[in-house]
């Protein structure tokens, strides 16, 4: 049996109603929703578009995920994988993707290396050979103290050096056209800083070499290294019309 108090309000076994300036609606949505927030992210869309968002985010992740698997491989060391798939590993990383750096490296760079050159000189008072200059140590004076260094002077001649290096024996002697293209490039910027000199005359000919020497061991160190140099000289190359900046990208064509 209902009781009423004095309100008017029913209690006991009686169902009430809703209250003062709320539907019945709004009553029975309260009930449903109880517990439950509005729904977000991929809940809130349709089945067709969470399907189409499943199937992207997917896509996604796989190319993400192979994308961090063929970088892995290509720094890592040479292993079986890199033996069978090295060509596939090499077509997805070059050139946008390529590391310059090795993973577990077992010997790190202890060396200095310089670049220089000297030119053939011919002018209105004969031939002559000027002393060598240190392509490397302009670059360093380019950087020192530059906030926000070019990335010229930063890597051009490092990397020329690196590619000249790789494609040659110890003999200096070209391996392919892959050497051959390393030769133009390197006299190619020799003859682009050389021409930031006047010499009072036209270069005829150029002679690069490389000049190494071992980082010196820290002061705590009982290690002796020798610092003193050493030369890698390269032959005479007599300057052609293609090697000189104003004509290297039509002679390329």
């Amino acid at each position: 049996m209902d009781s009423y108090d004095d309100r008017g309000v029913g209690s006991g076994n009686g169902s009430a109603g809703p209250g003062p300036g709320q539907s019945e609606d709004a009553s029975s949505g309260a009930g449903r929703g109880a517990g439950q927030g509005p729904r977000v992210g991929m809940a809130a869309l349709s089945l067709p578009y969470q399907i189409v968002a499943a199937i992207a985010l997917s896509v996604i992740g796989l190319v993400a995920c192979a994308q961090l698997a063929m970088v892995f491989l290509h720094v890592a060391p040479s292993n079986t994988l890199t033996k069978q798939h090295g060509e596939a590993v090499d077509d997805w990383v070059y050139p946008e993707f390529e590391q310059n750096w090795k993973l577990f490296a077992p010997n790190p760079l202890q060396q200095n290396v310089a670049i220089h050159v000297r030119a053939e000189i011919a002018g209105a008072d004969g031939r002559r050979t000027t002393p060598w200059m240190s392509l490397s140590g302009e670059d360093g004076k380019a950087i020192r103290g530059n906030p926000l260094p070019s990335h010229i002077h930063q890597n051009e001649l490092r990397r020329a050096w690196d590619f000249y290096l790789g494609s040659h024996d110890n003999e200096n002697r070209a391996n392919g056209l892959r050497g051959e293209f390393s030769e133009r490039y390197i006299r190619r910027i020799a003859m682009l800083r050389l021409g930031e000199h006047d010499y009072g005359g036209t270069v005829e000919r150029i002679q690069i070499r490389s000049e190494v020497r071992s980082v010196a061991a820290p002061g705590w160190s009982e290690e002796k290294i020798s610092t003193e140099p050493s030369y890698r000289v390269l032959p005479w190359w007599t300057v052609t019309p293609a090697d000189l900046p104003e004509n290297a990208k039509g002679a390329d064509k």
